[in-house]
């Protein structure tokens, strides 16, 4: 079976409840999903029909009692149904926005433009420019160094409310 995860997005910034949405291309096809990040998972099962290209989708509540201590989680969907010891298998690493910011609910985006920082950003969403590491941490495929940011990048600024 052939896998494709369309959502979510390498990287996308997820909540509690991850929305799991893709193509597969098999027999039969039955599908696991995984949430992990190497200290705990979660898991529940979607099918992508049989015999040509069929849509799957799935939604995975991580319950609140997961015992998640990194920020960044792995999607990982295995076509179970393809048997042998090394089933097709896809995944995607995403951000878990409850780890980032206690209480996420959704994050904005933000344009960067001249002249801005991280931590100016951090006064302006959030009323305090030492928060500034959260939004680093929200976009840590971008920035590496919180003192470099760049005119035109799109940055996620998690929300709590």
């Amino acid at each position: 079976m052939n896998i494709e995860i369309l959502q979510p997005k390498a990287f996308d910034l997820v909540g509690s409840r991850i929305l799991i949405a893709g193509n597969a291309v098999g027999f039969e096809g039955h599908l696991t999903i995984r949430i992990s990040e190497g200290h705990d998972e979660v898991t529940a099962a979607a099918t992508a029909g049989s015999l040509s290209i069929r849509q799957f989708q799935a939604a995975v509540d991580i319950p609140p009692d997961a015992a998640f201590t990194l920020s960044r989680l792995f999607v990982t969907v295995t076509d179970d149904s393809a048997g042998g010891p090394n089933p097709p298998t896809v995944t995607v690493p995403v951000l878990y926005g409850p780890m980032i910011l206690p209480g996420y609910v959704g994050y904005w985006e933000h344009t960067v433009v001249g002249g801005e920082t991280l931590s100016a950003l951090a006064n302006r969403y959030y009323e305090d420019s030492s928060k500034y590491p959260v939004i680093q941490a929200a976009n840590q495929q971008l920035i590496a160094d919180p003192n470099l940011i760049f005119p035109g990048q799109l940055l996620r600024i998690p929300r709590d409310f």
